[in-house]
């Protein structure tokens, strides 16, 4: 009886030949197969952890937001809501000012009431002026706010750190009531 009829009648078949035709042993040929894999298995861990590590810049919330061309803000008492960068975009005396939407009381979205030319917050009632400064109500302090620069004509909002608002008492802006809201909400 031949070889191969006896690998046949066993169920065995011939090992992997190595380029030259010699047969290459089954545990060469494991053992080499789990350290291909252990090293494929190490590349893809190291792939990971470059891009956990390496993150992409933030557009929206928590980076810098366009909140549009500065001719969109020159008109006095204008008020602008970026809903990409959760705040408004404030112009009085010819200053601009990016005022965090969040009450700093307990952190209620607080929106621009046209009719009286405030933000008016709806769940517990503190009243702020066009330029997010503290009016009355129970906010221990103005609207939080945004660092803002302009590049290219364009208003850009640092949504990563936010100052926090100015403290009761403080009055640069407008008394309630006093600026007409000609630019309104977009």
């Amino acid at each position: 009886m031949t070889d191969e009829r006896r690998n046949e009648e066993r169920g065995t078949a011939e090992s992997p030949a190595t380029p030259d035709g010699r047969a290459v042993p089954r545990r060469r040929f494991l053992n080499d197969s789990w350290k291909v894999l252990g090293v494929v298995l190490i590349a893809e861990g190291a792939w990971t952890s470059y891009d956990l590590l390496r993150p992409a810049a933030a557009s929206g919330f928590g980076g810098v937001v366009d909140a549009g061309s500065i001719e969109d803000f020159l008109e006095e008492g204008t008020v602008k809501y970026s809903l990409n960068g959760r705040f408004y975009i404030t112009q009085y005396q010819g200053g601009l000012r990016a005022l965090y939407q969040k009450c700093p009381h307990l952190g209620c979205k607080v929106p621009w009431d046209e009719a009286t030319a405030e933000f008016k917050c709806p769940c517990h009632g503190s009243v702020y002026n066009l330029i997010g400064e503290y009016e009355s109500g129970p906010a221990p302090r103005g609207m939080d706010r945004f660092p803002i620069t302009i590049e290219n004509d364009h208003v850009m909002v640092d949504t990563s750190a936010f100052v926090e608002g100015p403290p009761p008492g403080t009055h640069e802006g407008p008394p309630p009531g006093e600026v007409s809201p000609q630019g309104g909400t977009s």
